[in-house]
């Protein structure tokens, strides 16, 4: 169990209580960027928005598409799956009988895990592969043929800013494959409800380690993913998020992610208005 806990948490690089920043430790904001919904006008565009890095949990958004589409997920608050012995269980609210909302608020992996089982490598490639996912490499690890249950966490699949916002446009305007109660269904389980100076946010946060030129997992230095969309007065803007961290820090960095984002651009005096 302590090895599962350990290992989980320096994968996702989220920081609950397993180190402490010095006073020296730096967040840099790789990319902000924000985009108008229908149009595909740039609202807001810093940094360095086409480079790839894996999408961690944020890739719960896709996910939830392919659940509800294919009716292994039908409302939610169904299908509530009992918690079993040898799922990954680092964080004590893991531990419990999850629905699809439960599953998004409190982003528990093994939940992902038991939607992706369910469909299977076929439907989930396809399906990644229809909504221009990224790179659309789920095949996870090379040679463990973990992709059902991995590829999302910095291994196989790798997404940009740019595409993450591009997948967000197509499935609001009815553009992916996939029926609208899918869409209405993960838009229930996203939503952060209102926020900022009036608008309704939806998103998922993410976090992960990345890796260096040879492969290897750049441990203790995370990221961190907002992505999501807002609405307001019938407008919606689509927007994402990424910090890198210098080393481990004491809150989540998809969490600073979501809070600063949602300040700096959707607050009184954020750049959107």
């Amino acid at each position: 169990m302590k090895r599962t806990l350990l290992a989980a948490a320096a994968l996702l690089g989220f920081g609950f209580g397993l180190g402490v920043s010095s006073a020296f430790a730096e967040t840099r904001v790789v990319c902000t960027l924000a985009t108008d919904a229908a149009s595909g006008e740039v609202l807001v565009e810093e940094g360095d928005c086409a480079g790839r890095m894996a999408p961690a949990s944020t890739f719960k958004i896709a996910i939830a598409l392919m659940g509800f589409d294919s009716g292994i997920l039908t409302s939610p608050d169904a299908p509530e799956l009992p918690f079993k012995e040898g799922y990954v269980d680092w964080r004590p609210e893991w531990k419990q009988p999850t629905t699809p909302a439960r599953w998004m608020k409190y982003s528990v992996v093994w939940y992902s895990q038991q939607v992706n089982l369910k469909l299977g490598m076929e439907r989930y490639k396809r399906y990644a592969e229809a909504f221009g996912y990224g790179n659309a490499d789920v095949s996870g690890d090379p040679g463990k043929e973990n992709g059902l249950t991995r590829a999302w966490l910095s291994s196989s699949l790798q997404i940009s800013p740019r595409e993450q916002v591009a997948f967000l446009r197509r499935m609001i305007a009815g553009e992916l494959p996939v029926s609208a109660d899918a869409v209405a269904n993960t838009a229930a389980i996203t939503d952060y409800s209102t926020m900022g100076d009036g608008w309704r946010i939806h998103g998922k946060t993410g976090a992960g380690l990345p890796k260096d030129a040879q492969g290897n997992l750049l441990r203790g230095q995370p990221f961190g993913w907002l992505v999501g969309w807002a609405e307001k007065d019938g407008r919606t803007v689509v927007f994402a998020r990424l910090i890198r961290d210098s080393e481990r820090q004491g809150t989540p960095p998809g969490f600073r992610a979501r809070d600063k984002v949602i300040e700096s651009l959707f607050g009184a005096d954020g750049a959107i208005r």
